[in-house]
This record gives C-alpha cells, sequence and structure tokens, in this order.
C-alpha cells in the first residue's frame, strides 16, 4: 500500500517490527516533495517512533481483526477482556491498555486489533459517560461563564468542566483528548 493511503489505526510492518499508526500527517511544502510523517507504536516493546515516509512509498499492510470485546476487571496480570462472540476471556497487558485506563469502567465494549493472533491495539469509542466522584463546589451564578473547574471521575481521570457541574452527575468525556464533551 502506498504511503499516502495509510490510516490511524492500521497495522504495518516497517524495518521487520510490526507495529500500529497512532497519527497520520501528510505534508505538502510549497517547494519541496510531499511527505507522510507517522507515529507508529512497535506492538512487541511499546516505543512510540516518529517517521519520515517519501509520498508514494510502498509499505506493507498487516490484516487486522476488529473483536468487540468487554473490560471485566483488571488484577496483577493485567486486564482482563471478554469475546463477545465465544466469551474466551484474555489478559492484555498495562503496557498496551495502560494510557486508556481512565475510560474504561467494568462492562464496557470496546474494539480489540489483533494481528498474528497477538492483541495489538485497542480502539476506544469516541465518547464515554463516566460520572464525576470529587470536584469545587459550583459557583451560584456561573452559568455564563467560560472557566472550567478541576473534577475527578469514576475511573480516577482527572477532567476540566464547567462550574455547574456538581458530584454525582453523568458527563460524556471525549476519548481522544480527554475534554468534557456535556452532560450526560
Amino acid at each position: 500500500m502506498k504511503s499516502t493511503d495509510l490510516r490511524p489505526g492500521m497495522a504495518i510492518k516497517l524495518d521487520g517490527a510490526l507495529s500500529v499508526i497512532t497519527q497520520f500527517t501528510h505534508v505538502t511544502p510549497g517547494n519541496l516533495r510531499a511527505f507522510v510523517n507517522v507515529k507508529i507504536k512497535n506492538v512487541i516493546n511499546g516505543s512510540l517512533i516518529e517517521k519520515r515516509l517519501r509520498s508514494g512509498e510502498e509499505i506493507e499492510v498487516v490484516d487486522l481483526d476488529r473483536r468487540p470485546m468487554e473490560y471485566l476487571y483488571s488484577d496483577s496480570s493485567g486486564h482482563v477482556f471478554m469475546d463477545q462472540d465465544n466469551f474466551e476471556q484474555i489478559t492484555l497487558p498495562g503496557g498496551l491498555v495502560g494510557e486508556f485506563m481512565g475510560y474504561l469502567k467494568p462492562n464496557t465494549v470496546i474494539t480489540v486489533l489483533i494481528a498474528e493472533n497477538k492483541a495489538v491495539s485497542i480502539e476506544l469509542p469516541n465518547v464515554v459517560e463516566l460520572k464525576v466522584t470529587d470536584t469545587a463546589p459550583g459557583i451560584k451564578g456561573a452559568t455564563a461563564t467560560n472557566q472550567l473547574k478541576e473534577a475527578v471521575l469514576e475511573t480516577g481521570l482527572k477532567t476540566r468542566v464547567p462550574p455547574f457541574i456538581g458530584v454525582g452527575e453523568l458527563v460524556r468525556i471525549n476519548t481522544e483528548d480527554g475534554s468534557y464533551n456535556s452532560r450526560a
């Protein structure tokens, strides 16, 4: 596949190692040749690498199996997920799921990407609903301002919410950047 056709979430073999694309940017400077900047995550060791590819360069793409799985619980060996089709349970290491755990509560269904019979990455929904467990009390009459206050959600994730949001309310959180989206 040509480098200009790559997209985030695709698995590729680059320099003999299996990697997943996390970010993709196509750059066309004025008087120079176009190129593609990709950030890739190595599946084996979890390291993030930024690579510059020539526009039109051939890249080996690995087919990914996308399976819906339900997050069950976490223990010392990792995070346990259950396949929605055959009810088989797999344990994913903290390095693979770690940065996404703030968006996952038990019984949340996500998509696990599998390449060569090994889980390589997970895809979260665009928005998740989480309950506010701790935040400063609201200020009366502060509905017209665009100030935000710190809030801690039920999974331990910290974000900023409008002043009228109180403890116990459900809020929608954007999983791309962790920002407040709306009330649930």
